[in-house]
């Protein structure tokens, strides 16, 4: 006979300690997983002193055990920004793990529901963990390579013991993947001549001498530009300070573009290398050793991949022809450094949602292909 689960609310160093270190043991055979930083994990869940996300949300975990052992975990969040910006009565979950065993799924997934109904909400959506600009949704296809920086990666179970509680996907989260070793099909190499004959256009790198105004320039367009875009919740000032701090260590000049048409920045394109290569030898670790190899590491990496996790032109240009020229013109010079001076030989674009018909345009034009699929499921309460 199978014992029950018992459902424990994350209160202490101990229950945090362990609900970051579940993933170590489900994921142990596992050779596509890779290690988050246990470090940005507590930080994430840590409250408003590590998270200004909370500034504005609150979230609960819960771990769920048997015969003692934690074999299951999740959260519930209600944010502020999301009810005003996604709906009323939207509330979320998210941070999902768990064993292959339905009992514990249903025994998670009603505890978060349960929480969320009591605070007055009407329907559930997730995964989103914590929020959309972390890592939202399920992945449901693509489980054959490894993440990219700043992905989720999932057990395929997970699936089906969500929609056996009655979920339904509601929006898909594409990655894009591309070979960036050669150069782009001739009709994109004529659209980026095109584009540097057009003296109103200039694509600049990013100036890291400046790196908090250049952050919050970039992600005050980001706020403009993705603000129709399903499931927006614009960045706070103190977010966008704290996002700022978080990617630094990770940004290269050469890989972040503004976009400046008739002397005003309208337009970015950030790409990452794909730093889960240099951290997945360090199993989560960044002491005592792991931080001194992650610096060395990053004063001149090297790696296969690279993620282009964010891209926006503003509202006002959005359907303008100079939008495509700078979009292309900044894929193009970023394809060129990040081969040149990274070795890379692969690119992802994403997440693109589904129905981002402008992105999918740029994606196809490229030689793109889907290789990874991440949904977003709800369930009215």
């Amino acid at each position: 006979m199978t014992s029950p689960v018992t459902i424990k609310r994350v209160e202490t160093a101990a229950d945090r300690k362990a609900f970051v270190n579940l993933p170590w043991a489900l994921y142990a055979d596992d050779p596509n997983w890779v290690p988050p930083l246990k470090s940005e994990m507590h930080g994430l869940i840590g409250g408003i002193k590590s998270n200004p996300w909370f500034g504005h949300a609150e979230a609960v975990l819960w771990l769920a055990l048997r015969d003692g052992k934690v074999v299951g975990r999740i959260s519930a969040q209600v944010d502020q920004l999301v009810l005003k910006h996604m709906g009323a009565g939207t509330g979320h979950w998210g941070m999902f793990e768990c064993i292959d065993d339905q009992a514990v799924a249903d025994a998670l997934l009603q505890t978060a529901e349960a929480w969320l109904k009591a605070n007055g909400m009407t329907c559930a959506q997730g995964p989103f963990s914590l929020s959309i600009w972390d890592e939202p949704g399920l992945l449901v296809q693509g489980f054959e390579g490894a993440p990219t920086v700043m992905m989720g990666h999932h057990q395929p179970c997970y699936e089906r013991l969500i929609t056996a509680r009655g979920y339904t996907g509601i929006k898909d989260l594409h990655c894009w993947s591309l070979p960036i070793a050669q150069p782009f099909p001739e009709m994109v190499q004529r659209i980026v001549a095109f584009s540097e004959r057009n003296p109103k256009l200039v694509t600049r790198p990013v100036d890291k001498s400046r790196f908090d105004s250049e952050a919050a320039l970039i992600l005050d367009i980001l706020n403009d530009a993705w603000s129709d875009n399903w499931g927006f919740v614009p960045l706070t000032p103190a977010e966008i300070a704290y996002v700022g701090k978080k990617l630094k260590p990770i940004i290269f000049e050469n890989l972040v573009r503004i976009a400046e048409y008739e002397g005003v920045p309208v337009g970015f394109m950030i790409t990452l290398p794909d730093i889960n290569e240099l951290t997945r030898d360090l199993n989560g670790e960044l002491f005592p050793f792991g931080w001194a190899k992650l610096l060395w590491r990053l004063r001149a990496p090297q790696v296969k991949r690279m993620r282009v996790p964010l891209m926006g032109i503003r509202k006002s240009l959005q359907g303008h022809r100079v939008a495509s020229l700078m979009a292309f013109q900044m894929i193009e010079y970023i394809r060129r450094a990040a081969v040149t001076d990274f070795g890379a030989v692969e690119g992802e674009i994403g997440w693109i949602l589904d129905d981002n018909g402008p992105m999918r345009s740029i994606a196809d034009a490229i030689d793109s292909h889907v290789t990874r699929t991440y949904r977003v499921f709800e369930r009215p309460l």
